[in-house]
């Protein structure tokens, strides 16, 4: 979603502003804009629609240098994407914001202000905060005051970073719902809603808890919890270097993932198995204790990590026998449910800041301590709200289509099915077998690299096409829709997913020459069933393209079958080696479409808001 970066110093602020935000993009906007405080207590801002390069542009033309500023990328909520709804806003040339999230009560504060005499130049929810801190300011004449009595209007979701030309060297920022970050240099201090803007400035940085409000100088920080208390937050060395989030020989971030996805699978296991067993300290210190009383598992997640959840419940009831319930998170959260006792609550999410993931959890958390949040970033409010946790190790992932951050957290999960099948009786030896077959991915993986050149044939026949179906068995199921929507995400192309089973109850309706079918296939004992399945399309003129394990026999499936064989891989273990060629195959149409990969429209990498 939209990326906040500030920065208060004795230097000019300007050019890391605008790297901040060059760092930021992959978040997903639409518009872009600066702002800062010269010598003279002038503020000066540029605004622009689309791409950061166009701000950067702007920026060439006109000279905005100061020692104190905020810059932002906008991904539309409330109003149009355009120059006067874009960030920073500025009220009475007297204070400046940027704001991350939704002030749900807007519309209310809006005619209360409008009474009072505010004028009003976009359509945001944002230029409402700055209007109400600009009233405080007046009451106060105090920057810090202002802003702490204005938040207390506030509904909703906000991350806020605030200037004022009544303030020369003084940056405060705040956060209720949305994340927030300080970066800590020398004489001077940073704030960005991820800690990757920084990283060309600082590897310091403070994480700010909900609630918190830091009074920022160039010598001097000073932070607040939620009660107005004075708190010292950990100041936290990230392991992150500037270069760990450059493409560097690959043509996009996405294509850069997908072939990271070996070493990540290394990561993972690294330092969790020894003598072929699983560490129950993977889980967090004394997780041992919280296991140990799971009789059921309830997963909430969104989007990708939602089809992780799903691969994850074929695996916990068939391998651990543990009864497992998977859950879409904006769905969760509102409607009411009924939690078992002894249940197990895992959260997944990339980022630990999606918004109705989070949410849901803090609902959860008033029923239970046994929460488990599976996630890639150790520092997001997730992880740390959350009794155990286990980080995937993917790294920085910056294209929007999530890859390597999908193969971690299946793998992930499958030690959580590990720690719980331990549990339940699940022998020594099999619990060995599955650490092993994990431990054998990367080799796998590294073998369907070698075949992207196929796939890209493959993928040139799909660039006019409009529509395509997926299928899957079991869990390749939840493969199929992942695979599904990768295509959607990047190719915009329109396509749906189903398990292999349903096409007689409706989708088959839709088969012809013109609606491709990519199917999915494994040797996990129900192959028999697909091909069957694929037979059915094949019959009604439809043309298929599958995916098979190298030791499926297919010859007899016809021309208008064209099959990719994959390495042979265990059924439990085959949805993490076929997400592989099918993110490649999504990549491919994506890139001969010529769409943006990294960034594609209307999309965020981090939902941090409804």
């Amino acid at each position: 979603m939209c990326g906040i970066v500030g920065a208060v110093a004795e230097r000019n602020v300007t050019p890391i502003l605008l790297e901040g935000l060059r760092r930021l993009e992959y978040r997903g906007y639409d518009s872009a804009g600066i702002a800062v405080l010269d010598k003279d207590d002038c503020i000066s801002r540029v605004r622009r629609v689309g791409k950061v390069k166009e701000l950067s542009d702007a920026l060439e033309e006109t000279e905005v240098r100061g020692s104190l500023g905020v810059a932002h990328t906008r991904w539309a909520t409330h109003g149009e994407p355009s120059e006067k709804n874009a960030h920073p806003h500025i009220c009475n040339q007297t204070v400046v914001i940027v704001h991350n999230g939704i002030i749900e009560n807007h519309s209310e504060l809006r005619e209360i202000q409008s009474k009072a005499g505010f004028n009003f130049t976009s359509e945001t929810d944002t230029e409402v905060a700055a209007h109400q801190i600009e009233f405080y300011l007046k009451q106060h004449d105090d920057l810090l005051d202002a802003v702490r009595s204005a938040v207390t209007d506030f509904e909703g979701a906000y991350a806020l970073g605030v200037m004022s030309n009544t303030d020369n060297n003084r940056l405060i920022a705040t956060r209720r719902g949305s994340p927030l970050v300080i970066g800590v240099g020398i004489g001077e201090y940073f704030i960005a809603s991820d800690a990757a803007a920084l990283l060309p400035v600082t590897r310091r940085f403070i994480y700010l808890d909900e609630g918190d409000i830091a009074d920022i100088h160039t010598d001097s920080l000073v932070i607040y919890n939620d009660k107005g208390e004075t708190v010292e937050r950990e100041i936290k060395e990230s392991a992150l270097s500037a270069d760990s989030t450059a493409k560097g020989e690959y043509r996009h971030y996405m294509l850069k993932e997908i072939h990271e996805q070996p070493s990540c699978l290394v990561d993972i296991l690294e330092g969790r198995v020894v003598d072929g067993q699983l560490l129950d300290s993977a889980f967090g210190v004394d997780a041992d204790v919280i296991l140990d009383k799971v009789k059921a598992v309830q997963i909430i997640a969104c989007g990708t990590s939602y089809h992780a959840g799903l691969v994850a419940r074929y695996w916990l009831e068939a391998i651990a026998g543990v009864p497992c319930r998977v859950e879409v998170a904006s769905e969760y959260r509102y409607r009411k449910t009924v939690l078992m006792d002894d249940t197990l609550v895992v959260t997944i999410s990339q980022s630990g800041e999606t918004a109705d993931t989070l949410a849901a959890l803090r609902e959860v958390k008033a029923l239970t301590n046994m929460t488990l949040a599976v996630c890639n970033v150790p520092e997001s409010s997730l992880v740390r709200e959350s009794e155990l946790k286990l980080m995937t190790r993917a790294g920085p992932e910056i294209g929007v289509a999530s890859t390597k951050a999908f193969t971690t957290q299946l793998i992930a999960l499958l030690m959580l099915v590990i720690a719980l099948g331990k549990r339940r009786g699940l022998a020594a030896d099999d619990i060995t077998a599955l650490l092993q077959q994990a431990q054998s991915l990367p080799v796998l993986i590294e073998r369907v690299l070698d075949s992207k050149a196929a796939i890209e044939v493959w993928a040139e026949k799909f660039t006019e096409l409009e529509n395509a179906i997926f299928i899957g068995r079991g869990t390749l199921f939840p493969i199929a829709l992942e695979g599904a929507l990768k295509l959607k995400e990047i190719s915009y192309i329109h396509a749906d997913a189903y398990p292999a089973g349903e096409l007689k109850h409706g989708p088959i309706a839709l088969i012809d020459q013109d609606l491709p079918t990519i199917a999915i296939a494994s040797m996990d004992g129900f192959e028999g069933k697909i091909k069957s399945n694929i037979q059915e399309i094949l019959a009604r003129g439809g043309e298929v393209y599958l995916f098979a394990d190298e030791r499926l026999e297919v010859d007899d499936l016809g021309d208008n079958c064209h099959v990719m064989k994959v390495p042979a891989v265990e059924a439990e273990l085959a949805p993490v080696l076929f997400s592989v060629p099918l993110q490649l195959f999504s990549y491919f149409v994506a890139v001969h479409k010529g769409t943006d990969v990294d960034q594609p429209r209307n999309l965020a990498k981090s939902v941090t808001v409804e």
